[in-house]
């Protein structure tokens, strides 16, 4: 079953006079299920297309149906019922609330889903990130690894049908990264959740089902590892 299907995406920019085009007719479909690597140069689109793939920004053209849902016919509204119900997120730069600890942040998206376990399910998800005993530190207690840590707990908090990832170990140090990786994929299975992730390192990418290659806003090439 197509859990994301990506047809004639095209995204530019007004800069001015000129006219920059990010990405340009992308056709993308992926299964749930799948692990999947984005690659490319850097300022190839990458990015670019993982956020409208999670709803994060709508396309100039073409159209993306996520979960059964086309996004381009969702107000901003409905778009982010969908990241609520759906879609979990990693980003590169953490964007944990520096005002809340470790444990608050994972039980933010459970408390948007007014779920009201939200204190154990997010100390659970703590334990398995082995983050248990940080929990009541704040995202300036924690080093760069732990807070990976825990935007990986909180991505899974919802238990999302598709994880997209943002370079998520580009910041952190070999031993951490590895890490991370394997919390990745040992929840990506454990969940049966489809993984999309962006990333330069090609021994990540290898561990994917999947890779997807992107340069000039353009599919290079679509291969099953």
């Amino acid at each position: 079953m197509s859990i994301i299907r990506i047809q004639e995406v095209s995204k530019t920019y007004q800069t001015g006079s000129k006219k920059l085009t990010v990405l340009d007719q992308v056709n993308i479909e992926i299964q749930a299920g799948e692990s999947i690597a984005i690659v490319g140069p850097s300022g190839s689109g990458k990015t670019t297309l993982l956020g409208l793939c999670a709803g994060l920004d709508s396309s100039s053209t073409g159209t993306i149906e996520l979960n059964g849902k086309r996004l381009d016919l969702l107000s901003e509204d409905e778009r982010a019922s969908v990241r609520s119900e759906s879609v979990g997120f990693i980003f590169q730069n953490f964007q944990l609330l520096p005002t809340l600890t470790a444990l608050e942040n994972v039980m933010v998206p459970l408390e948007l889903k007014k779920r009201k376990d939200a204190r154990v399910k997010a100390m659970e998800l703590l334990k398995q990130v082995g983050l248990a005993d940080r929990a009541t530190h704040y995202p300036t207690q924690l080093s760069g690894g732990e807070q990976q840590r825990v935007s990986i707990a909180r991505a899974f908090a919802n238990e999302p049908a598709i994880l997209f990832a943002d370079e998520p170990t580009g910041n952190l140090d070999t031993e951490t990264g590895e890490l991370i990786e394997q919390l990745i994929f040992d929840l990506n299975r454990e969940k049966g959740t489809t993984l999309v992730l962006v990333t330069h390192d090609v021994e990540l990418a290898q561990k994917t089902d999947r890779i997807i290659s992107i340069k000039g806003g353009k599919i290079q090439e679509d291969r099953y590892v």
